[in-house]
């Protein structure tokens, strides 16, 4: 439900077959209900002008327009929260990752045989219902920030910070991470010498492919964490979507440890494991970020983080897609400050400056 009342949607889909099957997936429990059924995109532009619904679930291939690109103009004209369901978003595909770059909540396969369709239903129906939760931002006012900040003047790239000691930074997010992490590091771009460890909520097959298109777009050290890697300046790595990434003492120097796939904190990867491991191999040298997503993985780690003296931010609520981790970490008491994505890189430069670095290996 959604104040009281069931969360209203409107279907986008060619197949008049796939339309009836997710309206029955979709009615099946009472608090989602299908206002709009539209066939093409511009029966689909009218249905959302006029119905105005809580969430809206498209497929990718549509006649005159694919769903791509009437995502985009959703999310630029008239932000409202998106689920592709298409046989080409199954997750971890390249459509899947474009759909969440551009703004889609979450992008799901459709079921390719009868026995996956009594499975696929529930996955549908709360899949919306995050979606409804989610806060998303306008295609319009983030994309010039990123553009802005792709190749900045020269005297933008080392800013002028005093030496703050830092040896790393540990970031975890969820849903809304896909989009918030890549504008994160296009306004960032190579102002930070430090490395970065990231553990975001993904299955297994999509991390690999998340890590290399945030490689392509940036032109950073991007990739899936390694077992037993020594962290090195400028490399960002990114936690494999079945297992649990951390970071360990070495000598004196840190080094990415890959294992374990009993979920913690209901995940795998988890954020909390992330950052214990933060807390008890770097501690004050060590700065974290909590981003967008559901439920509270991420907060007891940050608060950890916090107590062993490392500098500690979130995501602010008007800029998260869902504001769940970092208000559960806000609650705790483990976030010093909020701010938005440009802000937040702005925090992550000025501590990891080339004076920073030569004190983090």
């Amino acid at each position: 439900m959604r104040g009281g009342r069931p969360i209203r949607v409107v279907v986008v889909d060619d197949s008049s077959l796939m339309r009836a099957m997710i309206r029955s997936a979709l009615s099946g429990e009472g608090d989602i209900e299908v206002v709009g059924l539209a066939a093409h995109v511009g029966e689909g532009r009218e249905m959302i002008r006029n119905l105005d619904p809580d969430v809206i679930t498209l497929d990718v291939e549509m006649p005159g327009m694919s769903g791509l690109d009437f995502l985009e103009k959703i999310m630029t004209l008239r932000p409202t929260p998106v689920v592709m369901v298409s046989s080409l978003t199954a997750r971890g595909t390249e459509t899947a990752l474009e759909a969440l770059s551009i703004g889609a909540v979450d992008a799901i396969a459709k079921p390719d045989s009868p026995q996956a369709t009594a499975a696929w239903g529930p996955l549908l129906r709360d899949v919306v219902r995050v979606a409804a939760a989610a806060r998303v931002q306008r295609r319009a006012v983030r994309a010039p920030v990123a553009r802005a900040a792709a190749a900045p003047p020269a005297s933008a790239r080392r800013p002028a910070a005093a030496p703050t000691g830092r040896r790393m930074v540990a970031i975890g997010a969820s849903t809304g991470g896909v989009g918030a992490l890549g504008q994160l590091f296009q306004v960032l771009g190579r102002r930070c010498a430090l490395p970065i460890l990231i553990t975001q909520h993904m299955p297994a097959g999509y991390t690999e492919r998340f890590a290399g298109r945030l490689a392509t777009e940036t032109g950073l050290d991007v990739a899936e964490g390694r077992d037993g890697e020594i962290m090195r300046a400028g490399m960002i790595r990114i936690a494999p979507g079945d297992r649990h990434m951390t970071v360990a003492r070495s000598g004196a120097g840190l080094i990415v440890q890959v294992g374990g796939t009993e979920p913690v904190s209901g995940h795998c990867p988890s954020v909390d494991r992330l950052f214990h491991s933060v807390a008890q191999a770097a501690g004050e040298q060590a700065l974290g970020v909590i981003l967008t997503g559901m439920g509270r993985d991420g907060a007891d780690g940050l608060l950890a983080m916090r107590q062993a003296g490392a500098r500690c931010l979130g995501q602010s609520p008007d800029s998260c897609v869902v504001y769940g981790m970092p208000k559960a970490a806000m609650q705790l008491g483990a976030v010093a400050e909020e701010l938005n994505i440009p802000a937040l890189a702005e925090r992550i430069a000025a501590q990891g400056s080339a004076g920073s670095a030569r004190h983090a290996m």
